[in-house]
C-alpha cells in the first residue's frame, strides 16, 4: 500500500512521540530496457533473468522495450525513453565517433549468432558472394548490427553498399514472410529465423557466426555482440541499478550454459517458438556455444568491432576510439562474487 502525505505525517508524528524514526519498505527501481528483437537468441539472457524473477531479487522493476531492429534500441536510449539497451557491442565504439559516451557493462554474446543466407527461390545455383551485386539484401534494420555485419561480408567480394539495395525486414515472422516471398534476394538474420527457413529448405547458408571458430576466422578474433550498454552517465549515476542488472545476466549466462531442452520449453514464452517448439529447440542447441558463459568482455574485444566497423564505414578510418571507455567487466567482477560460479 502506498503511504499518502497524511499518513507519513501521522506515523512521523507517532515515531517522534517515542523517539524513532518512522521505516518505509524501499521500493524497486525502475529500469527502461530497449532492445532490438526480444524473442532472439541473441538476447536470451535478459528474457531468462525476466522469466526467472532473477531482476526482481535485484530489487528492480524492469520494463523491456522491444524495438525491429539494433539501431532503433539505440535511439531509443539516445533519446531519452529508455536507459539501458540490450543491444550490439560496435554501437559503443560507433557512437564514441559522434561524441556519445556508452559503456557496456555485461556480456550476452560471445559471438553475433548472425547468419548471411541467399535465396534458393531468387538466386538457385547461387556460387559467390559477388553475385549478389544489384540485389536486394534483407538486416534487421538499417544502421543495425546485421547490416554491419551484411557490409562486411559482402566487402569480401569488392562489394559497396551502393552496390546493392538494403531491406528492414525485422527479426521474426515477416523476415520469414519476406524470404519465402521472394521479396529479398539475400538476407543477414537469426534464429529462430534461420532454422524455420533452413527447415524448407528455402535459404542456402553463406556465412555462419552462430559457429565461434567461423565467426573468430572471419573477423579475426572475437566480435562479440549482444550486451547490456548505456550512457556513461546514466552508469555513474545508478551504480545500483547497473549492478543488479549485471549480477542478473551473469545468472542467466550460467543457467543458460547448462539449461537441457526442456528447460528452455518450459521458461521462455511460447510466441518465442514461431509455431513450432522443435525448431526452437534445435535453434537453440545451435546458437549456446555463440552464448557467453559469464558475462565478461574479452580484453580485445574493442579492436576487433572497430576493425570490423572502419570496413563498412568509411568515415571512421581515421577516427582513434578510446577503448577502454567502451567497456567495464567491475560490475560483473562483483557478480560473480556474490552469486560463484
Amino acid at each position: 500500500m502506498l503511504l499518502t502525505r497524511r499518513h507519513f505525517i501521522a506515523a512521523a508524528a507517532a515515531a517522534a512521540a517515542v523517539g524513532t524514526a518512522p521505516s518505509v519498505l524501499a521500493a524497486p527501481k525502475s529500469v527502461k530496457i530497449a532492445v532490438g528483437g526480444k524473442a532472439l537468441y541473441y538476447y536470451l539472457p535478459i528474457s531468462i533473468a525476466e522469466r526467472l524473477g532473477y531482476f526482481k531479487d535485484e530489487g528492480l522493476d524492469v520494463e523491456i522495450i522491444d524495438f525491429q531492429g539494433g539501431s532503433r534500441s539505440l535511439q531509443a536510449v539516445v533519446g531519452g525513453s529508455a536507459d539501458v539497451v540490450s543491444g550490439a557491442f560496435e554501437h559503443t565504439i560507433a557512437m564514441q565517433a559522434r561524441r556519445q559516451s556508452l559503456q557496456a557493462f555485461v556480456l550476452q554474446g560471445r559471438a553475433p549468432q548472425c547468419v548471411f543466407a541467399v535465396s534458393n527461390k531468387t538466386m538457385p545455383g547461387f556460387k559467390s558472394i559477388a553475385e549478389l551485386k544489384g540485389k536486394k539484401i534483407g538486416v534487421t534494420a538499417p544502421g543495425s548490427s546485421s547490416h554491419a555485419i551484411a557490409l562486411y561480408i559482402l566487402s569480401t567480394a569488392g562489394l559497396k553498399a551502393a552496390d546493392v539495395s538494403f531491406i528492414g525486414v525485422g527479426s521474426s515472422s515477416a523476415a520469414v514472410a519476406a524470404m519465402r516471398s521472394g521479396q529479398i534476394d539475400a538476407f543477414v538474420n537469426l534464429d529462430p529465423v534461420i532454422a524455420t527457413l533452413q527447415k524448407d529448405n528455402i535459404i542456402k547458408i553463406v556465412a555462419d557466426t552462430r559457429v565461434v571458430e567461423e565467426s573468430d576466422k572471419l573477423f579475426g578474433g572475437p566480435l562479440v555482440a549482444g550486451c547490456l550498454y548505456a550512457p556513461t552517465r546514466y552508469i555513474k549515476d545508478n551504480p545500483d541499478i547497473v549492478q543488479g542488472l549485471a549480477n542478473a545476466v551473469v545468472r542467466a549466462d550460467r543457467w543458460l550454459a547448462k539449461a537441457t531442452a526442456d528447460d528452455i520449453v518450459k521458461t521462455v514464452p511460447e510466441s518465442y517458438f514461431l509455431g513450432n517448439k522443435e525448431i526452437y529447440v534445435e535453434g537453440f542447441l545451435k546458437n549456446r556455444p555463440a552464448l557467453s558463459k559469464d558475462g565478461a568482455i574479452p580484453e580485445h574485444a574493442p579492436e576487433i568491432s572497430f576493425k570490423m566497423l572502419t570496413i563498412v564505414n568509411d568515415k571512421l578510418r581515421n577516427f582513434k576510439p578510446d577503448f577502454k571507455a567502451t567497456f567495464t567487466n567491475a560490475f560483473v567482477e562483483q557478480a560473480w562474487k556474490k552469486y560463484p560460479a
